[in-house]
């Protein structure tokens, strides 16, 4: 069981996410609903994954990956994304994200991107 983050901005997604961690049995620590939002909470908590989203108010999920990967080198965190656009998917890989998720997902995406990361 890992604790875990989710930062997204759609409550519809942040649903499906909180039931692909029940039906993994991981334990959810915090939820952030925009970057800054998220930046504040990881920084307390640090959980042991956190489930980024790309496009979020205030600040975007690159931007918040690059926050949180220079203060936390040993960070696990998982992108979420709609674009599948390469340059993204590689920027963000090049800031320290080791996995993504692409929208629409299903829980096994999601559980089998935890288990990829935390391994």
């Amino acid at each position: 069981m890992a604790r875990i983050m989710i930062a997204e901005d759609s409550e519809a997604t942040r649903l499906v996410l909180k039931d692909s961690l029940n039906i993994g049995h991981h334990e959810l620590v915090a939820e952030a609903k925009d970057g800054i939002e998220t930046i504040e909470k990881f920084n307390l908590i640090h959980p042991d994954v956190l489930l980024l989203d790309i496009c979020m108010p205030k600040k975007d999920g690159v931007s918040v990956l690059h926050e949180i990967m220079s203060s936390d080198h040993e960070a696990k965190i998982i992108m979420i994304t709609a674009d599948e656009n390469f340059n993204t998917i590689h920027k963000s890989t090049v800031e320290g994200a080791q996995a993504y998720i692409i929208k629409p997902f299903s829980f096994i995406d999601v559980l089998n991107a935890i288990t990829m990361v935390l391994s």
